[in-house]
């Protein structure tokens, strides 16, 4: 076994998750979801309701904020219908359970890189509901915020959720996104400072070197200007 690799695996809960769901007989899927994004789908068919849709969104939720960033994108999408589920949000969250039925097993391989560092990597998409849901429905022109922040090359926090605003172009809703990260990044970087100080590293011991990666040059102009 490599002494240097941390390996985070919930096994258990994922199999919990396909039990519930009765998806063990069904063929594998090799994504989480399907490429187009879910919606609200009112006049669609009612839920089968054979399982608690609701308990399967908790169980999901905290495994993919665990050891699964690779569903959060698509348990972001089923949770949005918690409340009011269609069958098409019961066949998306099936989706999700027969993709874990043959990654059960998988999780975060951490590799600490040795330096204290933090990396925050941000993204945003506009408006991707915008040619999908209800023109008329204000939730369907919400941008998407996405980021990860690594200390020392290994994702600690991961979000995928839609924005509390509705951003009026691409560079608004990076620059939403970016305010959003920072506000994990910032109160983590002081917790690495403490935690340094505890175990009684000096300040001038300890360095952090903090980046952000962030792609859209508005976004960037902006956050200089604040900043400054």
């Amino acid at each position: 076994k490599d002494p240097d690799k941390i390996t985070l695996t919930q096994s258990g809960l994922a199999k919990r998750i396909v039990e519930a769901l009765d998806v063990g007989h069904l063929p594998r899927k090799f994504t989480p979801a399907d490429s187009k994004p879910l919606t609200k789908d009112i006049d669609g068919d009612p839920p089968d309701g054979r399982y608690n849709y609701a308990s399967v969104i908790g169980m999901l939720q905290y495994l993919q904020g665990h050891s699964r960033p690779d569903i959060t994108y698509a348990v972001s999408q089923c949770a949005r219908f918690v409340h009011s589920p269609r069958r098409s949000h019961e066949i998306a969250l099936e989706h999700i359970g027969r993709y874990l039925k043959f990654t059960a097993d998988k999780g975060l391989i951490l590799r600490p890189s040795g330096n204290i560092e933090l990396d925050c990597y941000v993204d945003a998409d506009f408006a991707g509901l915008w040619p999908h849901e209800d023109k008329e429905d204000p939730t369907c022109v919400k941008s998407r915020t996405g980021f990860v922040i690594c200390v020392s090359d290994c994702p600690v926090i991961w979000i995928s959720k839609l924005q509390h605003e509705i951003a009026l172009s691409t560079m608004e809703a990076e620059y939403n996104a970016l305010s959003y990260a920072m506000r994990s990044l910032l109160p983590l970087q002081q917790t690495l400072q403490a935690i340094a100080s505890g175990i009684g590293l000096s300040s001038e011991a300890v360095t952090i070197r903090t980046t952000v990666h962030e792609d859209n040059a508005g976004a960037l102009t902006l956050a200089n200007m604040e900043a400054g």
